[in-house]
């Protein structure tokens, strides 16, 4: 297996490092995806919880799995310019890699709410899921702010 901790930055992305704005420019833009993926799911998730009962929740969760998604979207795309800025660093971060097994089990665990039919269910079942999925996103901006300190 390749030692990911030698990988070096592509040419192509010389510009996040060397320009003054552009690394703090996309972690605002970072910080903004998460912003709306983690707020939506919350709301949606406080609806499975129980609340606002009078809310649709099927229709609260398209409206929320669209900012979801748009809210990741954003998260991927700033995420991966910043990652390739500084791969191998990245890769020897023990934080970035856990951030790394945490996005996996999140995004597990909503492919596995959504095959189960959760957001009609609204069970037991539903709503540890939703607790499990706060939690795994609350652990992965845990690491994502200490890869900058280990």
């Amino acid at each position: 297996m390749p030692d990911l901790t030698t990988l070096e930055a592509p040419a192509a992305l010389a510009w996040v490092q060397e320009h003054p704005w552009a690394y703090p420019a996309l972690e605002t833009l970072h910080i903004t995806g998460i912003a709306l993926l983690l707020g939506s799911l919350v709301v949606f998730e406080l609806r499975a919880w129980g609340a606002a009962r009078e809310l649709p929740a099927a229709a609260l969760a398209r409206l929320a799995l669209r900012v979801s998604l748009a809210g990741f979207a954003l998260v991927a795309v700033s995420g991966l310019l910043m990652f390739g800025s500084q791969p191998g660093e990245l890769f020897a971060n023990r934080f970035f890699v856990a951030k790394l097994a945490l996005l996996a089990a999140a995004g597990l665990n909503a492919v596995l709410f959504h095959a189960r039919g959760g957001v009609a269910r609204l069970d037991a079942v539903a709503r540890a899921q939703t607790a499990l999925s706060l939690g795994l996103w609350l652990l992965v901006i845990i690491c994502g702010r200490w890869i900058a300190y280990a």
